[in-house]
């Protein structure tokens, strides 16, 4: 009787920790939510409105105005970013599980410091190698700076659901005739979709949620993402924080939908490799 009572209370309590945790998520995403209908005075007038009060739409009008291209500028980024950690995590992934390297050790790492590693100390070091190879202000230089989290991150996850692909499935293809590269792509990569699409999902974001990069490496070109345009609304003496909210709004609703339509790859793609490796 004690062990249920225990149990049930557990269970409140991992429920009650549950729900705490979605409010203190979810209510900063509401709050945005409603101060993108409202006019800046209205937001600084002292009183938090759990509905619009005097409802507008002329911050979504400006940000729509002038925020479009920048827009199309993160898509690019983040698709660019997205190719790029699928390109290079996935064979290395696939090597850094499949093969006795004498380097495995080292190189994954290496990949585990690179994750603690500040993004303002890469994006200072990565902007001094840009500038002498002429890559600063382009769409190649931001989506490679993008890809130094995206693509270590996107090995790790990666090489963890490979090792769970069990290695007799291989050795079969290869008996029945399989190159080495017919084998990884016909069976590997099929059986690994739902990493493969997790990591994509979050190479996108990290492409599309980018600011560090962006504004360290974009020195005032004509390429400016989302995040930067948010930006744009902060002043040194005025601030329009109706556009500031209309515009966060405008820059969740992309990657809000992406993250619903993949959510059930994602789930599997994160927990597969945690039963092997």
């Amino acid at each position: 009787m004690r062990r249920v009572k225990r149990s049930r209370a557990l269970s409140w309590l991992c429920t009650l920790a549950a729900a705490a945790a979605l409010v203190l998520v979810l209510f900063p995403v509401y709050a945005i939510i409603v101060g993108s209908f409202e006019s800046t005075n209205t937001l600084f007038s002292g009183t938090f409105y759990w509905l619009p009060h005097a409802a507008t739409l002329d911050n979504y009008s400006t940000v729509i105005h002038a925020q479009s291209a920048n827009v199309v500028t993160s898509l690019v980024v983040g698709l660019g970013t997205a190719l790029l950690a699928l390109v290079v995590a996935v064979p290395a992934a696939y090597a850094l599980s499949k093969y006795r390297l004498r380097v495995t050790v080292i190189l994954v790492s290496s990949l585990l410091v690179a994750q603690i590693v500040p993004s303002i100390v890469l994006a200072t070091s990565l902007f001094i190698v840009f500038h002498r190879i002429n890559l600063v202000n382009s769409y190649p230089g931001l989506i490679i700076a993008d890809g130094t989290y995206a693509v270590p991150f996107a090995i790790l996850v990666l090489r963890a659901f490979l090792f769970s692909l069990p290695n007799e499935l291989l050795y079969a293809a290869r008996v029945d005739g399989a190159t080495e590269w017919q084998t990884f792509r016909k069976i590997v990569i099929p059986l690994a979709s739902p990493a493969v699409i997790t990591v994509a999902v979050f190479a996108f974001l990290a492409g599309w949620g980018d600011f560090i990069f962006a504004l360290t490496i974009l020195n005032g070109s004509g390429i400016e993402p989302i995040t930067l345009g948010i930006y744009t609304y902060l002043g040194n003496y005025s601030t329009d924080w109706g556009a500031v909210m209309a515009a966060g709004v405008f820059a969740m609703v992309p990657a809000a939908i992406l993250l619903v339509v993949a959510q059930r790859y994602i789930a599997s793609g994160l927990t597969a490799g945690s039963v092997k490796g």
